[in-house]
């Protein structure tokens, strides 16, 4: 393993979700344009880590292809707890205090009367 990538082990990639992935190849991929800048203008002091950080950038496009190809399993995602549905109010200019809706159940059993009397 090279320097500085201690957090991106192989083994380590392997738990990580889709979206983790996603976001950990954009971190690389500006810390490469940062240090491929600070080369540019000579003000790298570890050339060793430009190294490292293709590698990282390597071995995550490597999961993602392979769990694409279904050779490396995704993990399953973290249960998320449900968030209770918000019930927002209305202006008390209206006069309503709540603006969430009641349906009524209607008995499919019993003919609608409204269409009886349209006749």
């Amino acid at each position: 393993m090279a320097i500085g990538t201690k957090t991106l082990a192989p083994t380590e990639l392997d738990s990580f979700e889709d979206g983790r992935l996603t976001e950990e190849l954009r971190k690389a991929k500006e810390e490469l344009f940062n240090l491929r800048f600070q080369s540019a203008t000579g003000q790298l002091e570890a050339h060793g880590r430009v190294r490292a950080v293709k590698r990282d950038i390597a071995r995550i496009y490597t999961v993602m292809r392979e769990r694409e190809l279904g050779i490396r399993a995704t993990p399953a995602p973290a249960p998320v707890a449900e968030a209770k549905p918000k019930r927002s109010r209305a202006k008390k200019d209206d006069g309503a205090t709540d603006t969430t809706t009641e349906t009524a159940d209607v008995d499919a059993t019993q003919p609608a009367a409204e269409s009886e009397e349209t006749k």
